[in-house]
């Protein structure tokens, strides 16, 4: 239902649930709270564009009068992208506290980044029940990156800067998984069909976000179990749904996925991604 023009659509979070009780839970409200926020996000009015967006103050130390600052207890520890667009408490639906959140260019996984998700887990303890990967659509890193595949002139517009190098250099094992993915699932002339980079640029945010969770989960794996696990997800910055491209219905639920366990179950992922509807349509030029 179309939000009242005078009144702006209010995304509120639901009241204090206390910890989630294990991984299982956390992905529950993760994937809640982003159901949430999308829906809020398409009641908007269009004519007035406002999307209110409300805080637990609780949560807020500086906001606390007379108290002292909270403990750190957020359950879940989230590597997203710095893209401007992509608000990571507010698409998943979280107030303050809920959240570890490591952004970067590409949500690639650095040394700096791992040593914060590091931290989150030596020090946090049981409070983290979750370590997500969460990926866009349209995402500039990954653009650039597959960019400079298709037409390696181009990395030359970062080669000179170790820093740039850096990021899109992390990104390429999967932007060449995503080519061979293509040619395998449409043959030879995939590279010549009319949206070939766009869906490179699709198949590629997910397979990174995928190729990064996997290697949290072998990095973390003496600290994962019933009690916290590893997912990744693709925001869209058109629906404001957390999914991977491979759920063709609008109206599916959202959903965090567990990354491949080994090369056999990459490739699968790379070729069920490839092949999908969307991706095909998008490869079609359509």
């Amino acid at each position: 239902m179309t939000a009242d023009p005078a009144t702006p659509s209010t995304a509120r979070p639901a009241p204090p649930l206390g910890p989630p009780a294990d991984a299982a839970e956390a992905i529950r409200r993760l994937e809640d709270g982003n159901r949430s926020f999308a829906k809020q996000l398409a009641d908007v009015d269009p004519s007035t564009g406002i999307l209110e967006l409300a805080f637990e103050v609780g949560a807020l130390g500086s906001l606390r009068l007379g108290g002292d600052a909270p403990k750190q207890q957020p359950f879940a520890a989230v590597l997203g992208c710095a893209d401007a667009r992509v608000p990571t408490e507010m698409v998943l639906g979280q107030s303050s506290n809920n959240l570890f959140v490591v952004r970067v260019a590409g949500n690639v996984l650095g040394a700096e980044c791992l040593g914060s998700l590091d931290y989150a887990v030596a020090h946090l303890g049981s409070s983290i029940k979750l370590l997500v990967v969460l990926g866009h659509s349209n995402c500039g890193a990954v653009t650039a990156a597959v960019d400079a595949f298709l037409h390696p002139a181009k990395y030359l517009q970062v080669a000179t800067s170790q820093s740039l190098r850096a990021v899109v250099d992390r990104i390429f094992v999967s932007v060449r998984a995503a080519a061979k993915a293509l040619e395998q699932g449409h043959g030879p002339g995939a590279a010549a069909m009319p949206g070939y980079r766009k869906a490179m640029i699709e198949t590629t945010v997910a397979l990174n976000a995928a190729v990064t969770a996997a290697t949290l989960k072998k990095e973390f794996a003496a600290h994962l179990g019933p009690h916290r696990d590893v997912v990744y997800g693709v925001y869209n910055l058109s629906t404001g749904r957390v999914k991977l491209p491979l759920v063709e219905d609008a109206n599916v639920a959202i959903r965090l996925a567990h990354p491949p366990t080994d090369e056999t179950a990459f490739d699968h992922l790379s070729l069920l991604l490839a092949t999908c509807s969307a991706v095909t349509n998008t490869l079609a030029g359509k």
